[in-house]
């Protein structure tokens, strides 16, 4: 059992900003966004990714939309800057994308880094330090006024050399890095010297990035650190403001949304909140939560399948099945009132009309998915979803009586077996409760006249192995059949449905007949390319399956019998 952690975990320290602003705001407007998977989340897989990997998640990323994509760390490894150079000297940079790259605020680094960016038409050199207590008293061990120096003489090294080479459009930013846990005042002057030192403008702004290194407190805490920061830093307009959440708490997510909301206007994270710990913000989660309160991310994840196909192949890491948005189940319900429930908003749902179905935040047509794998079914289902699977896969509406009896089928075959049961098993259960002629009677054939009077019908039935035949008229030919039958039965309900089956469509009949005597009914289908064989074929089902049929022997009162060849 854990003990009880006051005396080894201090809960971090409320911002005193009581009259905040960001808990009455709604997200109305994205972010600009930045993706760091070529950076942040490469440097956090097993097997950093090859350069062909590399130029396949950059064009990726380039396709859904990024505008922003920081591509590696060319000072620390040979591959960053070789792959830096690679898309620069192939001109593989779309004309509206900017590419960054990271640096540690020292000389001989950002000179490294700078060197791998000749070149490019627009470039972010992003500089960071850490700032927190612990760093500048345990691994730094420099004093606040050296911990501050080492970001301005970075800062101005940056523009020195980035003066010198006007044929790029140079953008500085800047992290301190583990900011959540640095103390506000100390940040603010941090970031105030660097925006000075850049000598940033309202037209050539500063990018200062507010990273949870660590996430170490809930969301609103990190919105109202960055809310203060949005009121206090000095050159407000000469800043672009940035957070780059990590993911320690499971919070991530809402701490962007959160912190966007208290004034940054740009959020860098990957693709599926890869990243080192517990990963970056999920950024795939977080537009797509834009996307389902009526925001248009400006991100295209309109076939997010192909993109979480190929992510995954790159990195090596696999999707979890109730990853937000993306997962194999996210869209897919087993209990019985969620298939109940899901089954009749996807019916009530009307094209153009707001999305409204009950358990699904989002269409899963508008991420690439169809409505097929959105109801399945196991033990814990109900008939809500053999209905939706009925329908979804074989165009198939029962009657509720019919549907009652075979979600019952369903159920005992899933108990049965512990295991999902498909759209195919259904229907076989659903010919084996409802299409499958009685041992004792058998369809066998019909003729059809239309006279004066109205329809004859002269069925022929195989019964207990002999052929005969029963004739009746009335004014239809399902009237006629039951008038023909013995035991006078009642026909109590019908319907016709087309089963879905391209160009061999069948038509399938569904009736309930009854048995006047003691009231007991019974229902059947019939299935067929023609649509009376379909009914007469459900109706001496549904007539076999009543107890009177089985007093039934060869002897048939006035109708003729044939013999067993069929010959009279």
């Amino acid at each position: 059992m854990l003990e009880t952690p006051h005396h080894k975990y201090r809960p971090f320290a409320p911002v005193n900003l009581a009259d905040r602003t960001w808990p009455g705001r709604t997200l109305q407007a994205p972010p600009t966004w930045l993706s760091t998977d070529l950076r942040d989340g490469n440097q956090a897989l097993f097997e950093p990714l090859d350069v062909d990997a590399k130029r396949e998640l950059f064009a990726l990323l380039c396709a859904i939309g990024f505008k922003e994509i920081e591509i590696g760390f060319p000072s620390a490894s040979r591959a960053d800057f070789a792959f830096v150079r690679d898309l620069i000297e192939r001109q593989l940079i779309p004309e509206d994308v900017t590419i960054g790259v990271l640096t540690p605020a020292r000389g001989d680094l950002i000179d490294r880094s700078i060197e791998a960016l000749v070149g490019a038409r627009r470039a972010i050199v992003h500089v960071y330090n850490a700032v927190s207590p612990v760093f500048r008293d345990v691994v730094f061990r420099k004093t606040k006024a050296e911990v501050m120096a080492m970001a301005v003489d970075a800062t101005r090294r940056v523009r020195a050399l980035t003066d010198r080479r006007p044929e790029t459009q140079w953008v500085l930013q800047y992290s301190p890095e583990a900011f959540s846990a640095t103390e506000l005042d100390f940040s603010k002057a941090i970031c105030d010297a660097v925006v000075d030192a850049f000598k940033a403008t309202d037209e050539a702004r500063v990018i200062i990035n507010l990273p949870a290194t660590v996430e170490v407190a809930t969301p609103n805490v990190f919105a109202d650190q960055v809310e203060w920061m949005h009121r206090h830093i000095a050159r407000r307009e000469a800043v672009v403001l940035s957070v780059h959440p990590h993911n320690d708490r499971g919070t991530a997510v809402a701490a962007a949304e959160l912190a966007v909301m208290a004034g940054a206007e740009r959020v860098e994270g990957c693709l599926f909140g890869n990243g080192e710990r517990t990963g970056n913000v999920d950024l795939v989660t977080l537009a797509l939560n834009l996307y389902t309160q009526g925001v248009a991310p400006g991100l295209d994840f309109s076939r997010l399948d192909e993109i979480a196909r190929t992510a995954s192949r790159l990195t090596r890491l696999p999707m979890h099945p109730r990853h937000p948005y993306v997962g194999d189940l996210v869209y897919t319900a087993f209990s019985g009132s969620h298939q109940d429930a899901i089954h009749k908003g996807l019916c009530a749902q009307r094209p153009g009309a707001p999305w409204d179905v009950p358990y699904l935040p989002l269409d899963p047509k508008d991420v690439g998915r169809d409505y097929q794998a959105v109801i399945r079914v196991n033990s814990q289902s109900g008939k809500g979803g053999v209905a939706h699977l009925l329908e979804a896969h074989y165009g198939v509406v029962l009657p509720r009586r019919m549907l009652i009896g075979l979600g019952a089928a369903v159920q005992a075959r899933a108990d049965e077996t512990g295991g999902e049961i498909a759209a195919a098993e259904i229907w076989r259960i659903f010919c084996d409760h409802y299409l499958k002629d009685s041992e004792t009677v058998r369809y066998h054939g019909y003729d059809l006249d239309t006279r004066a009077d109205g329809h004859h019908v002269r069925l022929r039935l195989a019964i207990r192995g002999r052929v005969v035949h029963y004739e009746g008229c009335g004014n239809g030919p399902l009237d006629a059949a039951c008038r023909a039958l013995p035991g006078a039965i009642r026909l109590c309900h019908y319907e016709e449905r087309a089963v879905r089956a391209g160009s061999d469509a069948q038509a399938l009949a569904l009736v309930e007949v009854a048995d006047p005597e003691d009231g007991q009914t019974v229902m059947a289908a019939g299935l067929h390319e023609n649509l009376v064989t379909a009914s007469l074929m459900a109706l001496v089902r549904a007539w076999a399956g009543l107890a009177l049929s089985a007093a039934i022997g060869a002897e048939t009162g006035p109708h003729a019998v044939l013999g067993a060849d069929g010959r009279a």
